[in-house]
Order: structure tokens, then sequence, then C-alpha cells
């Protein structure tokens, strides 16, 4: 009883040492110890299937040497014929290399005597392929030398051996055919025999390891599924639990003592961050608001900037008309005023089709050329599939009124605007040209950049930094994005592309 004790003590020791062991230490060692069990019984085994395997292999190779040199004189024997046929250069090539290749393949085989039939066959096809080869060669030198009688001789010759030759390599194939069945047949019944034993060897060892590992590890995933059944009550938002406790000093006795504590200090928390959570949300939806009251401001202020002098000085122009001319062309003139402003008002705060737009430009130009004569000349070429489009409205008037203000205005020559709308990647593409005084590298620069321009009074108001600063409000993107001015320099003009997405009014 004595000696039993020390034996119980080392025992229990060793049971302490190995839950006090590392996760890792014990999942490294149980799968080392598997794989290795594994892989020697595999070794041993797939050494003597690959042996086995390799044998087999072998067999048959002797018939496949036997028809590859059978297929190689038959090229031969072709190329030859066409070519003492033919007498062409391709022909001629193809004999060279087909004659190469068959004094590679008869060559390797055996040059002994002996009662073996097979060697005897081996032999006699060896040699004989060498005379034929003889003869084949003298044929042909014979054809490129013009002489017909000797290479029909040659021919004749060589055509007689390869019929023997042919017949030879038959005999040896069958001959060696019936050797190869047998051994064959051996080597299959010693392989079925291993394969069996295979197979009931790797059922034993997997069987082995199976419950070798499902002892080892049934005191490591037994308190890990305690844990996850555990974490997974408590994330359902039930905070009184806590996982039986694990006497070990390993991963999972530490993870499972300070679970325990985190399940505790998280109660204490959870008002807290509930509270968090509800005035980060209030304060989110404030900071939502004020920016979309601020874009809205934006918006307003900027479809407010309309110069009253143009309406001033348009209606003095209407009443200078209504003494010079009759009434109707007076009428004509005020009815354009009136649906021009009407539609700046109206326009200014809602979105508009790209037709309503193109009849307020049409508007624009009618009144500019009854203020100064009928001197702008008006083009444009629009796509019609492009006008119920929907756009922010009072976009093209102010594009078309920049050309002329800071594009023909005061130019020698006559003036031109030009206005296209077609469809681009996806995107109508909206160009405004003009023949006038164009722009320099850095003027284009500070438009794209958003910066201020002073407009002049006899203008609308409503400018191209107006438009750009609209649609990089209305769609929320950079003015590179949507807007190119494109200019060669002074002197020769500017055009002015907007790239708009294509939304159809509802």
């Amino acid at each position: 009883m004595k000696k039993n004790k020390p034996e119980a003590s080392r025992i229990k020791s060793a049971g302490r040492f190995w839950r006090d062991l590392p996760i890792g230490s014990k999942m490294r060692f149980v799968m080392l110890f598997t794989l290795l069990v594994i892989f020697a019984s595999n070794l041993i085994l797939y050494s003597q299937i690959n042996y086995l395997i390799r044998r087999m292999n072998s067999v048959y190779s002797s018939n496949v040497n036997l028809s590859e040199l059978s297929d190689s004189i038959d090229r031969v024997q072709e190329d030859l014929y066409r070519y003492l046929e033919v007498r062409d250069y391709e022909s001629l090539s193809d004999f060279f290399r087909e004659e190469e290749n068959y004094r590679r393949l008869y060559q390797s085989l055996s040059e002994q005597v002996g009662d073996n039939p097979s060697l005897v066959l081996e032999k006699n096809i060896r040699n004989m392929s060498a005379n034929f080869l003889k003869y084949a060669d003298d044929a042909v030198s014979a054809k490129r030398g013009m002489n017909v009688s000797a290479y029909r001789e040659n021919y004749e010759k060589a055509e007689k051996l390869y019929r023997f030759i042919v017949d030879d390599i038959e005999d040896l194939n069958e001959i060696q055919f019936q050797n190869n069945a047998a051994n064959y047949q051996t080597l299959q019944k010693a392989l079925q025999y291993m394969e069996f034993t295979s197979i009931l060897t790797q059922a034993v060892v997997v069987l082995v390891s199976i419950l070798l590992v499902i002892a080892i590890t049934r005191d490591i995933v037994a308190p890990l599924r305690d844990l996850a059944h555990t974490a997974s009550r408590i994330g359902e938002g039930n905070l009184d639990l806590q996982v039986a406790p694990v006497d070990s000093n390993d991963e999972i006795g530490i993870v499972t003592r300070t679970f325990n504590d985190m399940v505790t200090s998280i109660k204490s928390y959870v008002v807290q961050v509930r509270e968090s959570a509800e005035k980060q949300q209030e304060m989110k939806e404030q900071e939502l608001m004020m920016q979309n009251h601020l874009k809205e401001a934006q918006l307003r202020f900027l479809q407010a900037q309309i110069n009253p002098h143009f309406l001033y000085n348009s209606l003095n122009a209407g009443v200078q008309l209504a003494e010079m001319e009759d009434d109707e062309k007076t009428a004509v003139f005020l009815e354009k005023m009136a649906d021009f402003f009407r539609y700046n008002v109206r326009k200014g705060k809602e979105d508009a089709t790209i037709a309503q737009e193109l009849e307020m430009v049409d508007n624009y130009i009618y009144i500019l050329n009854v203020r100064f004569a009928g001197e702008i000349y008006f083009e444009k070429q629009v796509n019609p599939r492009l006008l119920d489009c929907s756009v922010p409205g009072m976009i093209l008037q102010p594009i078309v009124e920049n050309a002329v203000n800071h594009g023909i205005r005061d130019m020698l020559g006559e003036g031109k605007i030009f206005l296209t709308i077609d469809q681009k990647d996806n995107k109508i593409a909206i160009t405004v040209a003009d023949n006038g005084k164009g722009m320099t590298s850095e003027q284009i620069a500070t438009v794209l950049a958003h910066s201020k321009v002073a407009h002049d009074d006899e203008s609308t108001g409503v400018g191209l930094d107006n438009v750009i600063s609209r649609l990089v409000i209305y769609f929320d993107v950079q003015p590179e994005e949507m807007v190119a001015i494109e200019s060669e320099g002074p002197g020769k003009g500017t055009a002015v592309t907007l790239y708009l997405p294509i939304r159809r009014m509802d």
C-alpha cells in the first residue's frame, strides 16, 4: 500500500500538469501524434502500392515501344514514297526527320544472340532496319541525282525490307504481349491484395485516431461548449447567468473566471450605454436637420439673385418699340418679357424640363435681338429624346447670357451663340459655345474654383457662378465633375458644357 501512494501521487501530478497545460500545446500534441500515426501507416502502404503500380505500368512498355517503332517506319516509308513521287522540299524534310526518329528507336533493340525468340526477332529487326534506311537514303540520293534506274532499284529493296520488318515487329509484339499479359495478371492480384490490406489498415488507424482524439479533447471542448452556450444566452439579454467554474489554470479556466467578472461589470454599463446612444442619435438627427435647412437656405439665396436693372431696361426698350413700331410687335415683345420673368420667378424655385428651359432661352434671345436690332445669331441642336428630362430650373439662360455679356458683346464681327444638347456616356451633355472673346486658362480655373464674379447691371443677376453653385448643392458633387469650360485662348471663343444625370420628369 505504501508503494502505491507515490505512484498515485505521480499520476495525480501528471493529470494536474495536463489540465494546466495551455490549449495550444494540448492541440498541437493531439494533432502531431495523430498525424504521425496516419503518416507512418500511409507511408508504408504508399511505398508498397507505388512499387506495384510502377511494375504494372512497365509491363506493357515494350509493346508501346514496338507500336511506336511500327508507326515510325510507316511514316518513313510514306515520306520516302511521297518524295520519290513529287520530289518537293517538304516531303524530303519529313523523310529526314522521321528517318532520324526511327534510327533512334530501332537502336534501342537488343543485339544479344540466344535461343529466346524475342531476342532473335529484335536482332533481325535491328539489322534489317539499318539496311532499310541505307537503301532509302540511296534511293533519295539517286532521285536527287536524276538517276531513275538507281532510285527505283533502291526503293524496291527498301520496300521489301519494310514489309519484312513490319511482319517481324508484329510477331515480336504478339510474343511480348503474351508474356506481359501473364505478368500483368500476377501483379494485378498482388495489387488487389495490397488494396484490401491498405483499406483495412487505414480503417483501423483512423478508428484508433478518432477514439484517441475524442478522449484527449473531451476536457477541452466541454468547457468551451458551456462557455459558448452561456455567452449566447447572455447575448440575448439575460445578464443573470454565469459559467460554472473550471478547475484549471489554462486559457479556458482564465477565460471562464474573466467572463464571469465581465458579466457582472456589463450590467452596470448597459444603462449608461443606452442613454449615451439615445443622446448621440438625437444629436445626429439635429445635425442632419441643420444641414438640410442650410442647403435649402443656400438654394433659396442663390435663386433669389435677380437684378432688377434688366427688367427696367427691357421694359424701357418695349416702350421705345411701341413708339416706333405697330402694336402687334409691341405685344409680342411684351408677351416674351412677361413669359421670361414669369418663368424666372417660378422655375427658379423648382425643377423644369429641358423643353421649358429651351423656351426660356428662345424668349431671352428674342428680347435681346429686339433691344440690339437682331445682332445676335443663335443656333441650337437638341436631341428630341431629352426634351422631357428634368433639370434644375434657370440653368440654360444664365449660361447663354454669360456667353452674350462676356463673349460676343462689343465684338466687331457678328456674334454667334451655339447651343447643343445630346446624350453622352449616360448623361445629358449641354454645350453653349460662342465665337467671342475667349478665356485664358487662369480665367477658366477661377470660374471652376467657384469664385464670385461681379454681374453686369444689364444682366438678369443669375450668372454662371450662380448656376455652378446651385448644381453643386443640388447634385452634391464638385464643380469639375459636371462643368467643363474650353477655350483656345483670347479671341477664339468659349464653350461651356454641363454633364447632368438623366432624370425624367414625373
